[in-house]
């Protein structure tokens, strides 16, 4: 039986950015209550170089690029939303934004759980005590930072257009006609979503972190952000494979904590959020429909 194309997204500023395997649309809720839409091919590296979608190396690859592209959307959106002709942030600093937010992240979640670790060692046992303390305070960073994400009054409509872009791709996954009616009766909860990802990875990264045995500092952290695209690409091969059996009951304990997770960063969609996610799947299924049957 063949299976139809995957389809991901993100919530923008009072939009939903959709991709395909061939397109990737931006539907943006104007302030005069019109519905901007544009759409552009997929710059995909993966065809000029294989190798990136390898097995274990496009999970970081898959990071990077989503990475890129929702700094390039999170700031068309914004302008498109206040009807404000800025000028749109150049590849060069698209590729800055995302290089500092790398930064950011390795610091946050990386480096400051690691020195930490490292200087309550002699109260905390041997290597793999050590790493599970590790990996408690960098998911316990992580939660801390998306509750206070989610608390953000600005935030709350991002995450209402977060819960749309999910309502819409499980209605089409279930062949459902991309209708305000069929589209509003699904959940917000995605088994693919990329806070689920980001969950997973930092769960396997006690796992494999524990391998790398102990030392300075200066190696235990650097020694992470070395193996961290194998963690990245572990944690993408997970969130792949649960996405094609989540509907089977072993499965939903195995992504259980994920969607769990996904109650903090979706909110309900009002049936305009929903039209504007729509409008923005069915863009790039425009060209793809025909291909479905054999992708």
């Amino acid at each position: 039986m063949n299976k139809k194309p995957s389809y991901g997204g993100m919530a923008v500023i009072e939009g939903v950015m959709m991709r395909g395997p061939q397109e990737t649309a931006l539907a943006v809720r104007k302030p005069d209550g019109g519905i901007h839409i544009e759409k552009e091919p997929n710059k995909d590296l993966g065809k000029r170089y294989p190798f990136l979608k390898w097995p274990l190396i496009r999970g970081s690859y898959v990071l990077i690029e989503s990475m890129v592209i929702g700094v390039k959307m999170l700031n068309k959106s914004a302008n498109l939303s206040i009807e404000e002709e800025e000028e749109e942030l150049s590849n060069k600093e698209i590729i800055i934004t995302t290089l500092i937010a790398v930064v950011m992240a390795m610091l946050l979640f990386v480096a400051l759980p690691t020195g930490i670790v490292h200087f309550a060692k002699q109260f905390l046992g041997g290597v793999v005590s050590q790493n599970i303390v590790e990996g408690i305070i960098r998911i316990g960073f992580f939660l801390l930072y998306v509750y206070a994400i989610a608390n953000m009054k600005e935030i709350e409509r991002v995450f209402m257009y977060h819960g749309a872009e999910h309502k819409t791709i499980l209605a089409y996954e279930a062949g459902e006609e991309l209708t305000v009616a069929n589209v509003r009766k699904y959940g917000t909860l995605h088994p693919r979503c990329g806070t689920s990802f980001m969950l997973i990875v930092m769960i396997i990264s006690i796992l494999v972190f524990a391998l790398l045995g102990e030392g300075t500092l200066f190696y235990r952290v650097w020694s992470r952000i070395a193996v961290f695209p194998i963690v990245a690409g572990l944690g993408y091969e997970f969130i792949k494979f649960s996405g094609k059996c989540y509907q089977n009951q072993w499965a939903k304990y195995l992504i259980a904590p994920g969607l769990w997770l996904q109650k903090l960063t979706t909110r309900g969609p009002d049936d305009a959020q929903l039209e504007v996610a729509i409008a923005a799947l069915q863009q790039v299924l425009t060209k793809e429909k025909p291909e479905a049957a054999t992708a």
